[in-house]
């Protein structure tokens, strides 16, 4: 759901939460720069439709069922957490924080190592302290 109420297209359904629904426990939104770009839906529009409902549905649940653990989610510092995601052949993750009854998407990626690389948790600590 973009600022405006309407319901973005290219993004899954799962991500993107009604507002009045009395079972959310969390609304989800997507972190906005300056320049009012969405780094997070950006990232879901270019996975492929399969991959961006499994990430949808992870979500989801992170949503509805705060707080949560893992395995769906993973403490990383104070006031940041990932979903962890498990694809067809990969991993995805999802860094977010959790401010005035809302989840906020601050940065996903694909994972290609073991450990979470240091780029990805700077940017996310970065556009936390926009926040």
């Amino acid at each position: 759901m973009n600022q405006r109420g309407n319901v973005d297209k290219g993004v899954s359904k799962m991500v993107q939460s009604i507002p009045d629904d009395d079972a959310l426990r969390l609304k989800v939104v997507f972190y906005r720069s300056e320049r009012g770009n969405e780094p997070v839906r950006e990232w879901l529009k270019s996975l492929s439709p399969d991959e961006k409902r499994i990430i949808g549905e992870d979500i989801k649940t992170v949503q509805f069922g705060w707080p949560l653990g893992m395995p769906v989610v993973r403490k990383m510092e104070p006031s940041l957490w990932e979903v962890r995601s498990r694809l067809s052949g990969r991993i995805a993750r999802v860094l977010f924080t959790v401010k005035d009854g809302m989840m906020v998407l601050l940065h996903g990626f694909i994972k290609k190592s073991d450990k979470t690389p240091l780029d990805d948790l700077a940017l996310a600590r970065q556009r936390l302290a926009q926040l």
